[in-house]
């Protein structure tokens, strides 16, 4: 079985060791393989291609819709099943399935380009969107927590998780800022907060 191509006619994702993975995996026709992370569906594709039954793991709500426009089932055998939660439930998600044990799973762990190259998502500062960053699209977004947290919660959160030694500057900077709305805005804002002028090469 093959896997239609992206509803949005661009080229399928295609993973990086997609090869490897799948070959490491050993997939055959009726095994269970979970992935955990669907993503664009890369390697559920070329798993879905070996005969195996792909249960994919999403909290991203665009990647559940598109992966409903695939085949769910074959010969009245279903094929892909989508859970539209956290890769962290995924135990959870296959009891409540009856399912009792897998062949496999795979992990593709980190942002994808599906949410990189969407301006509208805000996760990325190559073109300006809206402060969101939110990867289930539910909750508090980017700006919400940048204009209301307390200076020592964003320095805190710069530090713990961006590994950034300026912390405190760009928080100091983000609150004088306030209120921020746009990810072209928050870039600005640490960059100047850091020093930084465009006309000035680093070191080679």
């Amino acid at each position: 079985m093959s896997a239609p191509q992206n509803p949005d006619g661009r080229m399928p994702h295609i993973p990086v060791l997609l090869d490897e993975v799948v070959a490491a995996l050993g997939a055959q026709p009726g095994d269970l393989i979970v992935d955990a992370t669907f993503g664009a569906g890369g390697y559920t594709r070329r798993l879905l291609e070996t005969g195996a039954i792909v249960h994919a793991f999403d909290r991203d709500p665009d990647a559940i819709e598109a992966g409903k426009l695939w085949p769910q089932t074959q010969a009245d055998q279903p094929t892909l099943v989508l859970h539209p939660r956290r890769f962290s439930e995924l135990a959870e998600g296959l009891a409540e399935a009856g399912i009792a044990g897998v062949h496999g799973v795979v992990f593709d762990i980190g942002v994808s380009s599906m949410q990189l190259d969407q301006a509208e998502r805000g996760f990325a500062f190559s073109s300006d969107g809206p402060l969101d960053m939110r990867m289930s699209q539910e909750g508090p977004s980017a700006a919400d927590f940048l204009n209301d947290a307390d200076e020592a919660d964003i320095a805190d959160v710069l530090y713990r998780y961006g590994e950034e030694r300026q912390s405190r500057r760009i928080a100091r900077a983000i609150v004088a800022a306030r209120p921020l709305s746009t990810t072209g805005q928050f870039a600005a804002v640490v960059r100047k907060a850091l020093g930084y002028r465009p006309d000035i090469k680093g070191p080679k």
